[in-house]
């Protein structure tokens, strides 16, 4: 076991070390969170079994169960280390292939409050029936795609069109987890707009993670289907302007930064650091070239 990776169940340090790791290198992080809950799993299962047991001998006191605690909880840590069980190997597994190692400019803990959405099962020789709408989570191809829907729905907003475009790729992993219907056909959703019982039009049922006093959990919800992106653009315009309680929202379009704050504590998103993320990604580097594009291609005309 090399020296970076040898820890004791007392360091509280970790969670920062891995925080900063996962800027670095995605995958590193995920393999060392799939550790932990292994960990924390073995944690469980040594509890178990010292419960079920008959009780201890005549030595026994609450000083020498405190030392058995901690002794268990650095086995279960040593355990998940190296080899390990094999859980932390099957959580890699599931959670890599829904996250594109390939962009870091989404971190991990970003995709917390995005719908969770499966791999559709093609048939074979068969592609889904709006395969050239789909997106394939490239930030140049999301942007280049998207930006003539943006531009338009961004006018009626006041709002830049780049603004629009880093909520969406918030919302969808830069396109790659739009959701789709059992068929595998997308549902055009960029702004994960949930359907209440005022939406008429088509549904998609997905799992999602919302926040519930600051913990994020997993549920299932419908979420308005769109026949295009551009119907996805025009209806959020239409959501945003329709709702009285995005009143302050919309007086403060001049500037992103107070919109998406102003969004947010409306409860557009459950996640307490809905505006911040967006933030982030508008101070990507994707962003920063499509803005010089941008000023390029206005400076030429």
């Amino acid at each position: 076991m090399t020296a970076d990776m040898q820890q004791v169940y007392t360091d509280f340090s970790g969670l920062a070390a891995l925080r900063a790791r996962a800027r670095e290198d995605q995958g590193a992080a995920l393999d060392q969170v799939a550790r932990q809950f292994e960990s924390l799993f073995l944690q469980m299962m040594l509890k178990s079994m010292r419960d079920a047991s008959f009780g201890g001998g005549l030595m026994d006191s609450k000083q020498s169960e405190m030392y058995r605690d901690m002794f268990d909880k650095q086995i279960a840590m040593d355990m998940s280390q190296g080899e390990g069980i094999g859980l932390a190997d099957v959580l890699k597994r599931q959670l890599g292939a829904g996250i594109s190692m390939a962009h870091s400019d989404l971190a991990p803990e970003d995709y917390l409050g995005m719908p969770i959405v499966a791999q559709p099962k093609a048939a074979t020789g068969a592609a889904p029936s709006d395969a050239p709408a789909l997106l394939d989570g490239s930030p140049e191809a999301f942007l280049d795609k998207l930006w003539p829907a943006a531009e338009e729905a961004a006018a009626k907003l006041q709002l830049a069109p780049e603004a629009l475009l880093a909520q969406a790729a918030l919302e969808t992993g830069w396109g790659r987890h739009v959701m789709r219907h059992h068929s595998g056909d997308s549902s055009h959703n960029l702004f994960g707009i949930k359907a209440d019982s005022r939406w008429q039009g088509e549904k998609v049922r997905v799992s999602t993670l919302e926040y519930r006093d600051g913990v994020p959990l997993k549920t299932r919800a419908n979420f308005r289907a769109y026949s295009s992106f551009e119907d996805s653009f025009r209806d959020y315009v239409d959501f945003v302007q329709r709702n009285p309680r995005y009143r302050d929202a919309l007086d403060k379009t001049q500037d992103a930064k107070a919109y998406f704050g102003a969004l947010q504590q409306a409860g557009y998103a459950t996640d307490p650091a809905y505006a911040e993320k967006i933030q982030r990604i508008l101070d990507s580097e994707p962003m920063r070239r499509m803005r010089q594009t941008a000023a390029e291609d206005a400076t030429a005309i």
